[in-house]
């Protein structure tokens, strides 16, 4: 557990990754830490590409991340994991959701959809832990859970309180989406590949 990190959360658009995002950035300023968070929403309302930044520690000046200085990548889908490569270390730890959403290249067959892209990680000798949010979803009863899945599972990496998340969801989520979100942040808790 480190005291301050940056973490960087991407996917494709309406996976939730504002959604979770900010319900990290909620649970670290609740933990203490000052906290910064920016998104790049590009073309999310067509399936583009969605990257949020969030730096924390004892005192954060920018919520940029530089190449090579994230510590914990949330990939909410496997190619967009390996696009954002670069902002990695020897010592980053990534999750990624191993539920796939296939580009429009791939969709309309100009190209195929590239195969062990988690091969990446291990040929640069970077943790990674598989999760499956789609499966963590349908088992809450909710497919769009599986952005809280996966925050669930971020947190056993960072030095926050397991309440604390809990907390924020239930100042911040509506009450009609609060009880399946707590569900899959549960389920996704327990998967930590350690």
């Amino acid at each position: 557990m480190k005291e301050s990190g940056n973490i960087l959360f991407c996917g494709v658009g309406g996976q939730g990754i504002l959604l979770a995002s900010e319900i990290t950035a909620y649970a670290l300023l609740e933990a203490g830490f000052d906290a910064k968070k920016s998104e790049v929403h590009g073309m999310a309302q067509r399936g583009g590409s969605v990257v949020a930044h969030l730096r924390f520690g004892e005192k954060v000046y920018s919520p940029l991340i530089d190449l090579g200085q994230v510590d914990f990548m949330v990939a909410f889908e496997m190619m967009e994991s390996v696009r954002y490569l670069p902002f990695l270390h020897e010592k980053s730890q990534v999750i990624v959701n191993t539920h796939t959403i296939a580009p429009p290249s791939v969709a309309t067959g100009k190209t195929t959809y590239p195969e062990n892209l988690l091969a990446n990680f291990s040929r640069h000798n970077i943790s990674h832990l598989p999760i499956d949010g789609a499966a963590i979803g349908h088992k809450v009863g909710e497919i769009r859970a599986a952005n809280v899945a996966l925050v669930g599972a971020l947190s056993n990496f960072l030095p926050v309180q397991k309440e604390l998340f809990l907390e924020v969801m239930k100042k911040r989520l509506p009450t009609k989406i609060l009880d399946v979100n707590l569900k899959a942040f549960a389920e996704g808790s327990k998967v930590s590949g350690q």
